[in-house]
């Protein structure tokens, strides 16, 4: 029984050790508070059970385990780099998972920057892991991240919350495959809900078929329900549906291609979102932060279906941004897609606004010329039975289509503003 004093560290990892040589089992935290001052240790076959009113709490003293050396770290932050500075860490595993109704809090001693040796800056740090399981418990605090997998497969996700609204991310999925999360309850300062791929593991892997159900996300500063920025794979097969979203200080919706990624088959339905600045942002960059020189990618067949969204900025407009060649924007659907933005800007010109095409953030293009959607070098777009409005009247023209093609208006309704050069202009 854990009495909150004592540092537990070790007999949490002498029993997840008999667990694995037993052939798997449960290792079971009944109503208590776990002092764990270094790195918990996970192995295959094993299930960490936490019971109503357990707590497994950080609180180290820079006793957890190093970070270790990374010859790729230069592709990505160190955060994504380094694994086992972690309060529980775990590589090549399979059938593991985290299980209950209890806490992993990270107690204010974990680094939201870059860790010293000793320090960790994350909760829950998996790497190579097959049938992993996390569901019902609460992850606090988590430093950069509460939970960070890579290179995963199978995974599955029921009522998960996250708390580090106080911290950075809330969970990081990183070249992973086949994963189910339904009604998680994610609230960060950073990124809530990130879907990533990069180089850390040496070597560019793929992503893809997912689906996130009955959730909701928050974000202080950052994006809520993201693709990227490290985008070094190919991502598709994703399914979005029934999602709540409050707040995020840059993307409500980000999906952007930074690294050579191919993005594809992406589909969002049943989605609400308040006070986001950016409600839907999709960039095609020229970053390339990946090994093996990778190329340009792309953004493909992704659809939006009853989508409600207010926006707080007037320069985010909600944005498809594409670069020429092979890194066009197409085949984009949106359906009964209503949003609200702030609206409240001046007449300006519609020349297409300076953009820094290394940054995925929706502040490296500058404020967009039309208050509603901004679109540029993208086709086939089609809007059915959707709308955009604004708070304030505003000198925009409420859509601007830039070096595009095929873009459809079919039952749309645009709020006119009472000095727009325009109602939906098209250039080039």
């Amino acid at each position: 029984m854990g009495n909150g004093s004592t540092n537990d560290t070790s007999a949490i990892n002498k029993a997840i050790t008999a667990a694995n040589t037993a052939g798997g089992g449960i290792v079971r935290f009944p109503s208590g508070t776990y002092e764990s001052k270094n790195t918990i240790r996970m192995k295959s076959d094993v299930t960490l059970q936490l019971d109503a009113g357990s707590t497994i709490s950080g609180n180290g003293a820079d006793t957890y385990d190093p970070p270790e050396p990374n010859p790729w770290d230069d592709y990505q932050d160190y955060g994504h780099s380094h694994f086992h500075n972690a309060v529980i860490y775990g590589d090549n595993l399979t059938n593991i998972g985290f299980t209950g109704s209890g806490v992993i809090d990270g107690d204010g001693a974990l680094i939201i920057g870059n860790p010293k040796p000793g320090e960790a800056d994350k909760i829950i740090s998996l790497t190579r892991c097959k049938n992993l399981t996390l569901s019902g418990i609460t992850l606090r605090e988590g430093g950069h991240f509460a939970a960070l997998i890579n290179d995963c497969d199978n995974v599955v996700s029921d009522r998960l919350v996250i708390d580090t609204a106080m911290d950075r991310d809330g969970w990081n999925i990183i070249s992973t495959t086949n994963v189910r999360i339904r009604g998680a309850h994610l609230e960060a300062n950073d990124d809530a809900l990130a879907f990533k791929s990069d180089y850390a593991l040496g070597a560019k892997l793929n992503n893809g078929h997912v689906t996130v159900t009955d959730s909701y996300l928050s974000a202080g500063c950052c994006n809520a329900l993201m693709f990227g920025s490290e985008t070094c794979g190919d991502f598709t097969d994703y399914r979005f549906e029934g999602i709540t979203i409050k707040g995020s200080g840059k993307s409500g919706l980000g999906l952007v291609s930074m690294d050579g990624a191919k993005i594809s088959d992406v589909h969002y339905k049943d989605i609400t979102m308040t006070d986001v600045r950016s409600p839907i942002m999709q960039k095609v960059g020229t970053r390339k932060r990946c090994g093996n020189n990778p190329g340009v990618g792309s953004i493909s067949n992704v659809t939006y279906t009853d989508i409600k969204a207010t926006g707080t900025t007037p320069s985010f407009s909600p944005t498809l941004w594409g670069e020429s060649g092979s890194g066009r924007i197409h085949d984009i659907g949106f359906t009964n897609v209503d949003i609200t933005v702030p609206g409240g800007n001046g007449t300006m010109s519609t020349n297409p606004p300076g953009n820094d095409p290394k940054d995925y953030n929706p502040k490296a293009i500058g404020t967009r010329p039309a208050c509603g959607w901004y679109i540029r070098n993208a086709d086939n777009v089609r809007f059915t039975d959707s709308e955009v409005r604004f708070a304030a009247n505003d000198g925009r023209p409420a859509v601007i289509a830039n070096n595009s093609a095929g873009i459809h208006f079919d039952r749309f309704t645009a709020q006119r503003g009472s000095n727009s050069p325009s109602d939906l202009l098209f250039q080039r």
